[in-house]
């Protein structure tokens, strides 16, 4: 049904992004569906998207039906109060991590597995979970109950229980937010948070769990890294902070930004000049939580950049390359279970 040996530069493009659904009916997403046409990599859904498992159920096939290639179909399904299902069950089911561990290593797994059976049961096949920053920073107005714990050792042990329940779920799971949030003192929503320690603390405490912790995917934040680089520049569009992820830990999986409209990454910047740093930066897959016209402007102005610009043709050739390959070997491993 799928493709998985598409040419087209432009598909290629496309297959690079994940965007977000404007609401519940699928019939009236004229820009998604275009972008589905063209050949987009996935989709998110927020809480505006689901008011049912049926309805979101419903959506999916369609999203599927009109895909080019198997899409990813993502949620940030994390517990407490980031949780995308609350109209479901007309208010929060799943505790965040910090609670969730505070009950033990068997409620943590147990609770991967209920919200594995939920995802499953809608058609998610990838989850922006476990969150896996260090919460050292007492005042960090971002993440606080999301972390699993301040102690690196305790975040990288139930990073790894919910890590492996996802796999073994058939869940996709993403680890997040490299190279660690857990100290900031600012929201990334807003504004570019600035982290003022050494490389060596750093290693020490924010980012171990994501050397430790075996996933297929990796989140980079929108967070300026002084340990990294002099100038300012959110580590998503960071040459140095993502060839440290690929060749000092040796990650190999695909790396994706945090969503492309947040306050650290778009302040003051161009959103076509930002999306083409972050791909020759080395990321391989760009998230945009909506599918509005500047999203798809977005993308079609990168089709263009990369039609003129070998570098970046490079790029996304490599990306293209990855995104399909742990397509075809994971959703191939989920039929065949």
């Amino acid at each position: 049904m799928y493709d998985f040996c598409m040419e087209n530069l432009s598909k290629k493009v496309y297959q690079m992004f994940i965007m977000g659904a404007e609401g519940v009916d699928f019939e009236k997403e004229i820009n998604l569906k275009s972008a589905l046409n063209k050949g987009l990599g996935g989709v998110i859904f927020f809480t505006r998207n689901i008011l049912s498992v049926e309805q979101t159920r419903d959506f999916i096939n369609k999203i599927k039906s009109n895909s080019k290639n198997y899409p990813f179909l993502a949620i940030d399904e994390e517990g407490g109060r980031v949780e995308r299902t609350e109209n479901i069950f007309g208010g929060k089911k799943f505790l965040s991590a910090k609670y969730a561990t505070e009950k033990g290593e068997d409620f943590l797994k147990f609770q991967t597995e209920e919200i594995s059976n939920l995802l499953n049961s809608m058609g998610f096949n990838l989850n922006f979970a476990p969150c896996v920053d260090v919460n050292t920073n007492p005042n960090n107005p971002i993440i606080g109950e999301r972390a699993f714990s301040s102690s690196v050792d305790e975040v990288i042990k139930y990073g790894k229980i919910v890590t492996e329940t996802y796999l073994k779920n058939n869940i996709i799971p993403c680890l997040k937010h490299f190279p660690g949030h857990g100290d900031a003192d600012a929201d990334s929503h807003k504004v570019l948070p600035v982290l003022d320690m050494s490389l060596d603390e750093m290693e020490k405490y924010h980012i171990k769990p994501f050397k430790e912790i075996n996933s297929p995917m990796i989140m980079v934040a929108h967070l300026h890294c002084k340990a990294f680089d002099s100038d300012v520049i959110p580590s998503s569009l960071s040459k140095n902070v993502l060839l440290y992820l690929k060749n000092k830990i040796g990650f190999d999986g695909l790396i994706i930004s945090d969503d492309m409209v947040m306050g650290g990454v778009v302040n003051g910047a161009n959103p076509v000049e930002s999306a083409i740093k972050a791909i020759k930066a080395g990321v391989n897959i760009l998230l945009y939580r909506f599918s509005d016209d500047e999203t798809l402007n977005i993308v079609e102005e990168v089709i263009k950049e990369a039609k003129k610009d070998s570098l970046l043709a490079d790029c996304v050739e490599y990306s293209y390359n990855k995104i399909l390959k742990l397509k075809s070997d994971f959703f191939t491993l989920c039929k065949q279970m």
